[in-house]
């Protein structure tokens, strides 16, 4: 075992992190994420990004505000989103990039 994973083993963290996990398993969540990986946004502009409605892109904001993994900022009357750090940025990116990887090596293997 490595010096870097054999920190974590004991430590407090797993509930955390698991919870961040799960505020993010939803792929409207994720789209969400992904949506604001470059700059922030506003809901109006997330609700074209995805083609959900507003109650329902306010309902998943709430859950990854509330998971600590958004900035929130008001200009004027827009409040506009954005990921809370390069952390969340990554594990987002890295698990789509990984799913995409994975289905290629499966559909290679299929035929």
């Amino acid at each position: 075992m490595t010096g870097e994973t054999s920190t974590y083993l004991g430590d407090e963290s797993f509930e955390e992190g698991a919870e961040l996990l799960k505020a993010m398993a939803h792929p409207l969540r994720l789209a969400l994420l992904v949506a604001m990986t470059s700059e922030p946004q506003c809901v109006h502009e997330l609700v074209e990004v995805t083609g959900a409605t507003q109650p329902l892109v306010s309902q998943h904001l709430r859950v990854l505000r509330n998971a600590d993994l958004l900035t929130r900022e008001k200009r004027g009357r827009e409040v506009v989103y954005g990921i809370a750090d390069e952390h969340i940025n990554h594990i987002v990116i890295d698990s789509l990039d990984h799913v995409r990887t994975e289905g290629n090596q499966h559909d290679s293997h299929m035929h």
